[in-house]
């Protein structure tokens, strides 16, 4: 279909730069570029990331399954206080 377009001299330049660099002509890269925009406009929106939370003893930061060696680390220090 033919049709007539008018482009910002930006856009222009880099669709000449583009189908320069890609060896094709004005057009398809005009074309490519085109289908590109309205492919990433019908994408469906993503659900939003919701973390689920839950109430815990430990203090943030404190890995469950590295409890014993945060006992280790405190008697370790609990040793060195009383040397001094």
């Amino acid at each position: 279909m033919r049709t007539t377009l008018t482009l910002d001299d930006d856009v222009a330049e880099k669709l000449k730069i583009l189908a320069h660099q890609q060896r094709i002509s004005f057009k398809e890269a005009t074309n490519a570029a085109i289908r590109r925009g309205l492919a990433a406009q019908e994408r469906r929106p993503r659900k939003p990331f919701r973390m689920i939370t839950f109430h815990s003893r430990l203090r943030p930061g404190v890995d469950p399954l590295r409890l014993n060696q945060l006992a280790d680390d405190l008697e370790i220090q609990d040793t060195t206080a009383r040397r001094k």
